[in-house]
């Protein structure tokens, strides 16, 4: 059998578009791979203690890009928070479970951050959580569940709640709310006024004649309270910092929006629930889940707004709320 012979132009031209082709593909394939993460970065990657898991910052990074891409974000940090992790680890010690994160700076920081508390609307459905470790989580209105995704920081408001003791003297406690917007499943985030603040809050209100103050009702009243840090207890929802966080993470978004992305999804929470029925333990491959927290709730769940949402229609129209009282005058 003889080979035919090929002209040498005709073989260069060939091989220069197989060359071509095979380079396209492989910048396509590039393309659809996630950015490499950097060493420095990845150095605070694992399971442990104040670092992050792989892919609560895999996906972080990954929404951050998408919306640098875009043009939405411009602020050279942003934000994730692993819900799964605990909250509380005993001792007056927080655990360390939202992140701020700048690559530019390599900068990288654990910090702590409230869960969603839930409800339990007695005799009807209980979605409560405890204060160490979340089992529920949601999107529905006024179920107070944390719900994972994405979001984008938007506007801040600072508003003054009253007055409290410090020493002999007393102070202004004015409390800075910085608004969520999400996506997908975390898109009634503005409806439901998710968003981010310090974790502290004036208890035992009652009004003071304080005419002097700027702060003044017309008749010349201000509250004063008790001011209580709750930065090792839960929230409505919302991602609550301590005060002290607060004062760095407040001004790192003001007139500047960042991203926030909060693990897991009702996606994670399903494919947890799915290995758990069959006995499956949790690996590096398939789904995660924080092991402390997981051995200790049993099996999370996720409440669907549609599902919820009449459930608890229907019992605040069973149990109507008192009207409510006017904050009684001080005593002393």
């Amino acid at each position: 059998m003889r080979l035919r012979s090929v002209p040498l132009g005709a073989a260069v031209f060939c091989l220069v578009a197989i060359l071509a082709a095979l380079t396209a593909s492989v910048s396509s394939f590039a393309a659809l791979r996630p950015s490499t993460i950097p060493d420095w970065l990845q150095r605070h990657v694992g399971d442990g203690e104040g670092q992050i898991s792989q892919i609560v910052l895999e996906r972080a990074r990954a929404l951050y890009q998408k919306k640098v891409s875009g043009g939405s974000v411009s602020n050279p940090c942003y934000f994730a928070m692993d819900a799964t992790r605990p909250g509380d680890l005993g001792n007056s010690v927080l655990g360390q479970r939202y992140y701020i994160i700048c690559e530019a700076k390599q900068i990288f920081r654990a910090v702590s951050s409230g869960h969603g508390g839930g409800r339990n609307l007695k005799g009807v459905a209980d979605f409560s959580n405890g204060r160490r470790c979340a089992k529920n989580f949601g999107n529905a209105m006024d179920s107070e569940l944390t719900a994972g995704g994405a979001y984008l920081t938007a506007e801040t408001k600072t508003s003054f709640k009253g007055y409290y003791r410090v020493g002999a003297e007393n102070a202004a406690f004015v409390r800075t709310f910085v608004q969520f917007d999400g996506e997908g499943e975390t898109a009634n985030a503005r409806q439901r006024v998710i968003g981010g603040h310090p974790a502290a809050i004036l208890k035992g209100l009652c009004m003071r004649k304080n005419p002097q103050s700027s702060y003044a009702d017309h008749d010349g009243f201000v509250p004063y309270g008790k001011l209580v840090n709750y930065a090792g207890g839960r929230s409505n929802g919302c991602t609550s910092w301590s005060p002290a966080d607060a004062e760095q993470i407040i001004p790192l978004v003001k007139n500047s929006p960042t991203t926030l992305y909060i693990y897991p999804e009702s996606r994670d929470i399903a494919a947890v629930a799915r290995a758990k029925a069959a006995g499956q333990a949790l690996s590096s491959a398939g789904p995660y889940w924080n092991a402390s927290c997981l051995k200790e709730i049993g099996t999370p769940k996720f409440w669907p707004k549609k599902m919820l949402e009449p459930i608890i229609a229907q019992y605040k129209k069973d149990h109507p709320a008192p009207p409510p009282q006017p904050v009684p005058m001080c005593k002393d």
